[in-house]
C-alpha cells in the first residue's frame, strides 16, 4: 500500500485520491529502467511523489497551469532530483512539453481532474462559496478572464446556457436574470453575494436537500473561466497519442460531464471500428486500447469517509495495445 502525505513537507495533509488503485493500474507499466510517467494535473504532487518512491527509476514529467501548485510541489518533489522535469502548462499541451524535453513516447499518463485541494482551500482564489472573497477563480492566475467577467459581461442567454450545461442546474434561467438585476445596480464582485444571489433565486423548497445550492453555479462559471471541457476533449486524444504500446493512461474526474468525455475518447480508442458488414475485422481499424476499468470505479467507502473530498471521483484507465 502506498502511503498517504505525511510530515511537514509541502502537501503534508493533503490526500491523493484512490492512490492505491493508481498505482495498482500504472505500476505496471512503469517498472523498466527510463519508464517515463507524466503527471498532467501535478497540483502537491501526492500520487507523483508515491509513484517516485515506489519506482526508483521512474522518470517523471509534472505539468500544471497553476504557478502556485508548481512551486509546492518543487519542493516536495526535490528529495527525487533530477527524476523529476516541470512545465507550467494546460495538460492539452503534454505534446509540446515532451518534445521540448527531449521525450518521445511515454510509459503512462495521469489526469486528476477538477479543482485542487489547494485552491479550495485558499480563500482569494475565489473557488470556494464557503469564504467571501473576489470572483476570480482562475487556475492560472497569470492569465484569462475572470469568474467576476462572466458574471459581469455575458448575456442572460449565454449565462443560462452555462449554467445549465456545466452546472446541471435545472433553475439556470432564474439564477441568470437575478445576475443581471444585481449586476444592472452594481458589478457581482464576491463570492459570498453570489452564493447568496444564487440562494435566494432557487426556490426554498429546494434548498433544503443537496447541500449548499451555489454549488452548481461554481462548479459552472469555473468550468468556463478555465475552459475545462475544452481542454479535457483536446488532451485526452493528445496524450494517448504519446503513450507507448504497453503504457497506461489514468484519468479520476469529479462530475459527469469530465466523465462522459473520459469514457468516449477511452471506450472509442478500444473499439474494432472495422465496417459492420465486414467479415473480417480490418488490421487498421483493431482497437488501440484495452480498457483497465470495468467502467468508471468510484472510491471505497473506507476513503470517502477518510477524505470526503474523494466521494465524487470516478476513475477510468486504458492500456495501450497497439498504434496507429
Amino acid at each position: 500500500m502506498l502511503m498517504a502525505d505525511t510530515g511537514s513537507e509541502p502537501g503534508a495533509g493533503h490526500t491523493p485520491v484512490m492512490l492505491d488503485r493508481i498505482a495498482d493500474l500504472l505500476s505496471p507499466a512503469l517498472t523498466e529502467p527510463g519508464a517515463v510517467l507524466v503527471d498532467g494535473t501535478l497540483g502537491l504532487g501526492g500520487h507523483a511523489a508515491a509513484l517516485l518512491e515506489a519506482h526508483p527509476r521512474l522518470h517523471l514529467v509534472g505539468v500544471d497551469r497553476d504557478p502556485t501548485a508548481l512551486e509546492r510541489s518543487r519542493a516536495r518533489l526535490a528529495p527525487f532530483g533530477d527524476r523529476v522535469e516541470f512545465a507550467h502548462a494546460e495538460y492539452d499541451e503534454i505534446p509540446a512539453v515532451l518534445d521540448d524535453l527531449g521525450h518521445g513516447e511515454v510509459q503512462g499518463v495521469l489526469l486528476d481532474l477538477g479543482v485542487s485541494s489547494p485552491q479550495l482551500d485558499e480563500a482569494e482564489r475565489g473557488f470556494a462559496y464557503s469564504h467571501d472573497a473576489p470572483l476570480d477563480m482562475r487556475m492560472d492566475r497569470t492569465q484569462g478572464r475572470t469568474a467576476a467577467d462572466v458574471v459581469n459581461t455575458y448575456s442572460v442567454a449565454e449565462l443560462t446556457r452555462i449554467l445549465r450545461e456545466y452546472g446541471e442546474e435545472r433553475f439556470a434561467g432564474r439564477i441568470a436574470q437575478a445576475i443581471a438585476r444585481h449586476r444592472a445596480a452594481q458589478p457581482l464582485e464576491s463570492t459570498r453575494v453570489l452564493a447568496e444571489l444564487v440562494r435566494d433565486a432557487i426556490p426554498a423548497a429546494t434548498r433544503r436537500t443537496g447541500g449548499n445550492p451555489a454549488k452548481r453555479t461554481f462548479q459552472a462559471l469555473r468550468i468556463e473561466v478555465n475552459a475545462e471541457l475544452e481542454i479535457l476533449a483536446r488532451a485526452l486524444p493528445a496524450a494517448v497519442e504519446r503513450v507507448a504500446v504497453g503504457g497506461r493512461i489514468a484519468v479520476l474526474s469529479y462530475h459527469s460531464l469530465e466523465d462522459r468525455i473520459t469514457k468516449r475518447t477511452l471506450t472509442g480508442l478500444a473499439t474494432d471500428t472495422t465496417p459492420a458488414d465486414l467479415p473480417v475485422p480490418l488490421p487498421d481499424h483493431r482497437p488501440q486500447l484495452r480498457l483497465l476499468t470495468r467502467g468508471a470505479e468510484s472510491p471505497t467507502d473506507q476513503e470517502n469517509r477518510a477524505n470526503p473530498r474523494a466521494a465524487s471521483a470516478r476513475l477510468r484507465a486504458a492500456e495501450r495495445i497497439r498504434r496507429p
